[in-house]
């Protein structure tokens, strides 16, 4: 079995900055690409970043020069790093993993739970 458990979410005044964090455990062989998903109240979840081995990060546009998305490979961990933090940044963060399991062939998409990020004065 293979979780995915988020962190680091909270209430933040516009302007601050906060730093998610994801742990991906159990019987993984390999992880390829890590990335973040938001969804906002009574909106769909939407794409936020993603990081790719090999390959330069991918953002949205409304999070470019703000967030930052990194990953440790040894722990298989993935961070988000949020500055200059908006109302409109509000939303639940979730976590998302392409993994493959020990043993098996081909690769699965896995979500955490999800970890709430509130943006307010």
């Amino acid at each position: 079995q293979v979780q995915l458990v988020e962190s680091g979410g909270g209430l933040v005044q516009p302007g601050g900055s906060l730093r998610l964090s994801c742990a991906a455990s159990g019987s993984i062989f390999s992880i390829n690409a890590m990335a973040w998903y938001r969804q906002a109240p009574g909106k769909q979840r939407e794409f936020v970043a993603r990081i790719t081995p090999g390959r330069s990060p991918t953002y949205v546009d409304s999070v470019k020069g703000r967030f930052t998305i990194s990953r440790d490979y040894a722990k298989n961990m993935v961070y988000l790093q949020m500055n200059s933090l908006k109302p409109e940044d509000t939303a639940v963060y979730y976590c998302n993993a392409d993994i493959t399991r020990r043993g098996e062939y081909r690769s699965n998409d896995y979500w955490g739970q999800g970890t709430q990020v509130t943006v307010s004065s």
